[in-house]
């Protein structure tokens, strides 16, 4: 074994510094991390603290951040958007073992809105040809989450899709009190439908993946089956429904009739 000559020494000197300098490219301190990030360097050390963010690999008495730093703390960023407090990031990127593209997939199925409608936005003389003048009804509405006020006279109607329905039941002569008594009925009905659902998610779904340790390479089938149960929990509401009102028709009109026949 001949040692290694003046030239091999050079190159893998070379080849050393190059691996030196291509690595310290993307190293910030704490200082341009915060800048890269726009977050405080006190949010940050905060946020290693709480076990949100790894700490940095010390290289002297210096501490350098790497992409996986800046990606962590833009997720943390992203779920405080989407709503999450910050342990329940922390638990959520601690059972995802850090697979942030994961954590952030689920979060958005989470908290993806099942409305599939665009809200309109109106003005107040627009909701009173609907409700009338009566300043009551329209409290009821807003109360019902129907309609939420924006200030300067403007309304987001969050259902055009019921508010049609409001307008049809008051062309067949319902006054719109009526119209607000059956949307309250409606949805005392539909708050227990969905908890059934959700429910039946936690119990069959999350309730076996916590219990199994949260293992991060099944992340994507919880993220997917939460994001399966927003068609499946309205199809299914919808045959049921359909069905039950052919029946409930059925029973009560055929009551009618017999009525008619006997008179």
């Amino acid at each position: 074994m001949y040692p290694p000559s003046v030239s091999d020494r050079t190159n893998r000197d070379r080849r050393r510094k190059g691996r030196r300098r291509e690595h310290s490219r993307d190293d910030l301190t704490i200082d341009q991390l915060a800048r890269k990030t726009g977050m405080t360097v006190r949010n940050i050390r905060a946020h290693q603290s709480r076990g949100l963010v790894p700490p940095p690999e010390v290289r002297g008495r210096t501490g350098y951040y790497g992409p996986d730093h800046v990606a962590r703390i833009e997720l943390i960023r992203e779920l405080q958007g989407e709503g999450f407090n910050l342990e329940a990031i922390r638990r959520l990127v601690e059972d995802a073992a850090g697979s942030s593209a994961e954590v952030l997939r689920f979060a958005r199925a989470v908290r993806e809105p099942f409305e599939d409608e665009t809200p309109e936005i109106v003005e107040a003389d627009e909701l009173a040809e609907q409700w009338g003048e009566d300043t009551d009804l329209l409290e009821r509405a807003v109360a019902l989450g129907l309609v939420i006020p924006l200030g300067d006279g403007r309304f987001e109607v969050v259902s055009p899709r019921l508010a049609e329905a409001g307008r049809e039941l008051a062309a067949l002569g319902l006054p719109p009190g009526t119209s607000l008594d059956v949307v309250e009925r409606l949805r005392s009905h539909a708050e227990g439908v969905a908890q059934t659902f959700v429910e039946l998610f936690v119990e069959q779904v999350w309730k076996p993946f916590e219990a199994a340790g949260a293992p991060p390479e099944r992340w994507p089938e919880i993220a997917e089956a939460i994001e399966r149960l927003r068609p499946l929990a309205a199809d299914a509401l919808l045959a049921v429904f359909q069905m039950a009102m052919s029946d409930a028709v059925e029973d009560a009109f055929g009551r009618e009739v017999g009525r008619l026949r006997a008179g």
